[in-house]
């Protein structure tokens, strides 16, 4: 009889010789996950060096599989590795809203509780969160745990409307779902939204952004009431969870408000006013700007893009040729009908701001209104408002 067989006739020796292999194999295993892991960081250097840094962001890393982040990740690759991106999933039957106080709290005005009771007696088949102010700090912290800095940027906001702006975007890029302000009511079921079709002009719906225009003022004075002449509407967002789109804008923001912070600026206005300053920083307008830089990174990576845009030829958009010209409001101004760009399904305004009454909004009762935003409890004085503008839902 060999050793071994001597061995394992004996119950201690046999314990040792079992115990050794166990080890063997956890050390081969060791190594051999830390040498995919180290293969994988290379690989993920590589393909960040291939792209530009102010044309891709960070729309063609993949850190899917890697089991740790470089000691000196920046803050975008930190992003998508706590939340990447998988587009093969379906959007989350989530709702979140947000307000100062909890639904129970007898603070919590009457009209805003119907308004959110609205969306609950709608979605029996969607779990529903309203976050109050007093526990958004403690979610966020809890869901960016292993990224101080955006959370060390959410709770340094200095206005309630700014963090429940970036509120939204952080959420739906952890979570998913659909985000919608508390002053909204739902006009149709999301399941009728034509983002939970299965195809979407015969082609297969993969949205994992919906997202619907606020405001096309075709006027000369647009920005006077707008921060951009086609303006994306942020009230109502629908997202699948690691949306590289939020989590750009995520960035943004959070490298702004850390900026701001050190250099002491918080509280100064930098735009024309508070209100265009709240806006630029992580309202609608910023959040316009980082869906065309999106739509334009897309178009430099891949100039054959899928993209379906029915709007008939008019005076903005005669002749434009998106890969030289670029993506901007000429593209989507006068839009009547859904537009998709890649992975983005883009809503014409009567979407999520019907009943306007202009810029080509069509009835509440129209087959394509989704949402109805109430501008209720809006932080900009009444004199300075427009009907269907840029009125928000926070006073402090």
């Amino acid at each position: 009889m060999n050793i071994l067989g001597r061995l394992l006739r004996n119950k201690r020796s046999r314990h040792l010789v079992t115990g050794a292999a166990a080890l063997v194999c956890c050390i081969n295993f060791y190594l051999s996950v830390y040498s995919v892991a180290g293969f994988q960081a290379q690989r993920f250097g590589q393909i960040l060096k291939l792209t530009s840094k102010d044309e891709s962001h960070y729309l063609e890393v993949s850190s899917k599989h890697l089991n740790r982040l470089p000691a000196d990740a920046s803050l975008r690759e930190q992003l998508q590795f706590q939340y990447p991106y998988d587009s093969s999933i379906k959007i989350p039957r989530i709702i979140w809203q947000t307000w100062k106080y909890p639904r129970d709290d007898p603070r919590f005005e009457r009209q805003l509780l119907q308004h959110s009771q609205s969306w609950i007696d709608l979605h029996h088949d969607y779990a529903y969160n309203l976050i109050p102010d007093e526990a958004s700090d403690d979610l966020i912290k809890s869901l960016y745990e292993s990224i101080p800095q955006v959370y060390d940027a959410f709770v340094s906001l200095p206005k309630a409307i700014l963090k429940a702006d970036f509120f939204r975007y952080l959420i739906l890029f952890a979570r998913g779902g659909i985000y919608s302000d508390v002053d909204t009511v739902p006009l149709k079921p999301a399941n009728v939204w034509v983002s939970n079709n299965e195809t979407i002009y015969n082609d297969v719906n993969d949205a994992g952004l919906v997202i619907g225009i606020e405001a096309d003022p075709d006027r000369d004075d647009w920005n006077v009431y707008y921060a951009k002449r086609v303006q994306f509407c942020q009230w109502t967002i629908q997202s699948k969870p690691g949306h590289p789109m939020l989590g750009e804008l995520i960035a943004n923001i959070t490298e702004t408000t850390l900026r701001k912070k050190r250099d002491g600026t918080l509280s100064i206005i930098s735009g024309k006013d508070a209100g265009a300053d709240i806006m630029n920083w992580t309202g609608p307008g910023i959040f316009t700007d980082e869906i065309f830089t999106y739509f334009n990174d897309l178009i430099k990576l891949r100039p054959n893009v899928h993209i379906t845009n029915h709007t008939p030829v008019n005076k903005y958009n005669t002749g434009l040729d998106i890969t030289k010209d670029g993506v901007d409001w000429r593209f989507f101004t006068l839009m009547e009908q859904a537009v998709v760009f890649d992975d983005v399904l883009v809503l014409p305004i009567t979407g999520f701001s019907p009943g306007v009454g202009h810029m080509g909004s069509k009835h509440l009762s129209h087959e394509d209104a989704y949402v109805h935003h109430m501008f209720e409890g809006s932080w900009k004085p009444e004199n300075e408002r427009m009907k269907g503008t840029v009125s928000r839902h926070r006073k402090d």
